[in-house]
């Protein structure tokens, strides 16, 4: 519950502060929204959950964090080329995350999102 608050405040910080950054969220989530099979909704610690047949891809943060789940040889090859960043909880699994700073940073967001779906709709 604490976590939804948290980045409820966040989305109001960003309303205020730095509007342009709602329109990338939202370019890359109509983006996702496109692509067979995947749905949008909620995640439970707050932000944008991306899904292909009911099963989670990664979730946007307020705070422009995409984090995104993939098998720990991938995790590793995108951490070592520079394409995403260790999870800033999870370090031990296959999540990565990736920070969304600039509108820029939304076509390098979707190349990764896209690879998740790619490895999960064959």
């Amino acid at each position: 519950m604490l976590a939804l608050v948290y980045d409820s405040l966040l989305k109001l910080h960003l309303i205020v502060f730095q509007p342009e950054k709602l329109n990338w969220f939202d370019e890359l989530e109509e983006e996702i929204s496109k692509w067979e099979g995947t749905t949008i909704q909620l995640h439970k610690f707050g932000g944008t959950q991306f899904n292909f047949q009911h099963k989670e891809l990664g979730h946007l943060h307020s705070n422009g964090v995409l984090d995104i789940l993939f098998n720990r040889k991938l995790k590793a090859e995108l951490i070592a080329d520079g394409r995403a960043s260790e999870h800033h909880v999870f370090i031990k699994s296959g999540w990565v995350s990736f920070q969304i700073k600039a509108h820029a940073d939304v076509k390098k967001a979707l190349e990764l999102m896209q690879l998740a779906y790619q490895r999960t709709h064959k």
